[in-house]
């Protein structure tokens, strides 16, 4: 099971239901950034389900889907800052600014392209100190007080806790990205990965997204 690096903790609670509910199954899960994971995908890793952080990952490997995958949450960018806003950023627009260190997701990662759509919504540009292969990491740069602020999703600034503060993208229409699931062709049994699909589909796997800050796929 191949998830993206927002998805670890609801994951984690999800697949341990999914194993309650079907005893003597064991979910192996691996989360990494959206972009790495097609990639291991398309090099032949073995997998038996994909979830993925936004719509033109999943799509790059489309042909290794069994099924038509499915958008079961969504999820919105959110500006972390270290608790108190040393920088006191305001908005999307003050990550321009000359005096403040920012971190943001590789283009190639979901994160990374919904952060340059909303730099092009806004006209705003972003001269980032780094940009990383996972949301995870970019938090991971602000929690550390390496960044005064980094572009991550509004479920990472939650589950960050009293660490960071969040600061709203006000750009919402660029700044939400769809995650769509699906089982995978050669999974060693293919009726399970699709009973883990139709499970996170369901209404108790929703639930968790929804407590975790996950929108809802309508």
């Amino acid at each position: 099971m191949f998830a993206a690096a927002s998805l670890t903790e609801v994951f984690t609670e999800i697949a341990a239901a999914f194993e309650e509910a079907h005893p003597g199954v064991s979910v192996s899960l691996s989360f990494d950034g959206s972009a790495g994971l097609a990639t291991q995908i398309a090099e032949g890793a073995p997998a038996a389900v994909f979830a993925s952080a936004d719509t033109a990952t999943m799509e790059s490997v489309a042909q290794h889907a069994a099924d038509e995958p499915a958008v079961f949450a969504r999820n919105a960018l959110e500006i972390a800052v270290p608790a108190g806003n040393p920088a006191d950023i305001r908005g999307f627009a003050d990550l321009a600014r000359d005096d403040v260190v920012v971190v943001v997701c590789a283009l190639a990662v979901p994160c990374g392209r919904a952060t340059a759509e909303v730099e092009r919504a806004l006209d705003v540009a972003v001269d980032p100190a780094s940009e990383e292969n996972a949301v995870t990491d970019v938090l991971g740069k602000v929690t550390s007080g390496e960044a005064d602020a980094g572009v991550v999703y509004a479920t990472d600034v939650r589950r960050a806790g009293d660490a960071v503060e969040g600061v709203p993208v006000d750009a919402p229409d660029a700044a939400v990205n769809d995650y769509p699931i699906a089982a995978l062709d050669g999974a060693p049994d293919p009726a399970l990965a699709r009973a883990f699909v139709d499970f996170v589909l369901d209404d108790p796997a929703q639930r968790v997204l929804a407590d975790a800050g996950f929108l809802p796929a309508d």
